[in-house]
């Protein structure tokens, strides 16, 4: 029997394991799409205890403990940060085959040195263990960032965000680490949402440009775009139920807008149309300044309405929508090439039932100006597991050039998420490794290493034009 989580964790042959231990595990990593504070960086947060660090806002736990009948007190509510940690243990004893098992138990290992397994009846030791580790000055925000091995990374960021963190850190020369924002327009898209004249009034103070038609909507935000690039942004993200084609003409877009700013809601088509727009025209300024742009669809947010109407979004009641149009996600990126303005595009559908479809789109579109220009990103959040990687990875390679893929992203709010990079890695050397033993790829270890250190690492170096 296997021992569980030893060295060779994941890696059933020796081409996986020379593949892994030779060449994935030594590269560093470029985080390029997370959520973590950069007030927290900034200020080297210290961590008073594990749950701080593990269920602060963790959604993805939340769900599990949930799904193992723990009540609310317990998981968001006014239990003790221990209770909570207890309750955590108790439920994590019961996924097995569920990568936070696993993504757990690599943190325990890696960040402080934990060789067993938590449950209900070590949560005690675990707790004391962690805890005091916490309390070193090794185990502040800046240094778990450094312990991983991070060169870069990028957290999301609103337009009228005053990037101010990011300002401190860049001018902090006792931190090594770059730390860039990533432009993240959603709330200036979603005309829908009760608030958004509220959020247009916010973006026109700190652009300076009166919002008083889509065409000065697009103003504002191109001067907030030249601020964001002032900091060293180069990658923006859309969060959408999926990408809308439903083209419509100058006019038709403005009297959408100006009906909206009137306070009237747009219907179904008006919003697409408007969102439509609204892409396009940043995907054109995307384009012009060599940023790369990123597609984050196929979710349905807010499942339940009394569950958000307490805790709000990102509570853990997110699912997979089963409606994400490929062929408008053609249509869409085509509206952009047909005028030579596709900028560099990573495209993650919640949905692994899309993974061909991507696959076939985005080899429609890939050209000289940029190797793997358009991206299937890497598995997305309920994919992010054994199974969901390693479909992910074969449909790409199926489909593409998997030699050519930017890899992993942590996609989180926790400083110890960057194991997450580990257990990626892993799945991809024993997917590459088990077509070496079986024959269907020859053991070319000049062209191995040169994939497996691109997929881990340096492919996403070129692919955002990183300096590090």
């Amino acid at each position: 029997m296997k021992p569980f989580m030893d060295e060779d964790f994941l890696l059933s042959t020796e081409t996986a394991q020379k593949l892994y231990h030779e060449y994935a595990e030594v590269m560093p990593i470029i985080d390029y799409h997370c959520h973590i504070n950069p007030q927290e960086i900034y200020e080297d947060r210290k961590f008073e205890n594990i749950t701080q660090v593990w269920l602060g806002a963790d959604h993805y736990k939340w769900r599990q403990m949930r799904s193992n009948g723990v009540e609310e007190r317990y998981i968001t509510g006014d239990a003790t940060d221990r209770e909570k940690f207890q309750k955590w243990a108790e439920t994590l004893e019961m996924a097995i085959g569920n990568p936070l098992y696993h993504w757990s138990h690599l943190e325990l290992k890696r960040y402080f040195g934990y060789e067993g397994c938590l449950n209900g009846e070590t949560a005690e030791e675990v707790w004391n263990l962690c805890n005091e580790r916490l309390a070193q000055d090794s185990m502040t925000a800046r240094n778990l960032i450094r312990q991983s091995n991070v060169t870069l990374l990028c957290t999301t960021d609103d337009p009228v965000d005053s990037l101010e963190w990011h300002k401190k850190i860049a001018e902090d020369e006792s931190f090594e680490v770059q730390v860039l924002p990533a432009w993240r327009p959603d709330k200036a898209m979603y005309l829908e949402k009760p608030d958004y004249l509220e959020y247009l009034k916010k973006l026109s103070e700190v652009s300076g440009v009166k919002i008083d038609s889509f065409a000065s909507l697009v103003e504002a935000l191109q001067k907030r775009i030249e601020f964001f690039a002032s900091m060293g942004c180069t990658v923006s993200d859309h969060g959408l139920a999926y990408v809308m084609h439903a083209p419509a003409s100058v006019d038709e877009v403005e009297k959408v807008f100006a009906k909206r700013l009137l306070g009237e809601m747009p219907t179904e088509l008006e919003e697409a149309q408007f969102k439509t727009a609204f892409l396009v025209a940043m995907g054109k300024e995307y384009h012009k300044r060599g940023w790369v742009m990123q597609l984050h669809y196929g979710v349905k947010r807010d499942n339940s309405r009394r569950v958000f109407g307490k805790l709000g979004p990102d509570a853990g009641i997110d699912c997979i929508s089963n409606y994400a149009p490929s062929a408008q996600l053609a249509d869409f990126l085509n509206a952009l090439d047909e005028t030579d303005e596709l900028p560099k595009t990573i495209v993650y559908s919640l949905n692994p039932i899309d993974n061909a479809a991507i696959g076939t789109i985005i080899g429609c579109f890939q050209n000289a100006s940029a190797v793997g220009k358009i991206q299937q990103g890497s598995a997305w959040w309920f994919n992010d597991h054994k199974p969901g990687m390693q479909e992910q990875m074969t449909s790409l390679a199926s489909l593409g050039l998997l030699g050519n893929f930017i890899g992993m992203l942590t996609d989180s709010r926790s400083f110890l998420s960057y194991t997450r990079h580990e257990y990626f890695r892993r799945i991809m050397c024993e997917l590459i490794g088990g077509w070496v033993e079986n024959g269907e790829y020859p053991a070319d270890y000049r062209v191995l290493e040169k994939i497996v250190k691109g997929i881990s690492y340096n492919n996403t170096v070129r692919y955002f034009g990183f300096e590090v």
